[in-house]
């Protein structure tokens, strides 16, 4: 038995990229944000805050829900599985990325709020 799952909860970085690809069906690409706050060891050590970026991919309605509801600041819950893949570009070099491939989500920021911050990028742009 073998268990390929990840939870995350953090803030979108950006506008979600958003394609439609085969006769119509949805894929979008989240950057998602998780921060571990910075905190102090008995020693006195101060260990700082890190953020850890991850690059979120979902398909189908969930794609559609991302395009419609999800903005640069909302805060998101994604469930999903880590899939890594490799690729040389152009110039022979060779790539590695490991992404999120989401099964589920929750939008953790109100609709009222996620419209604000929608409507705020939109003037900031």
């Amino acid at each position: 038995m073998s268990l390929n799952k990840v939870m995350l909860i953090g803030n979108v970085g950006r506008e979600p990229e958003v394609r439609y690809v085969d006769a119509g069906v949805a894929t979008a690409l989240v950057s998602l944000a998780t921060t571990t706050r910075a905190y102090r060891l008995q020693s006195g050590t101060e260990v700082p805050e890190r953020t850890e970026w991850h690059r979120i991919v979902l398909w189908r309605r969930l794609a559609e829900i991302v395009e419609r509801y999800v903005h640069k600041g909302d805060k998101l819950y994604v469930e999903g599985e880590l899939r890594t893949r490799e690729w040389t570009d152009k110039k022979g070099r060779e790539h590695t990325i490991t992404e999120v491939w989401a099964n589920n989500i929750e939008l953790l920021t109100s609709r009222a709020e996620s419209q604000a911050k929608a409507n705020s990028n939109a003037t900031n742009t």
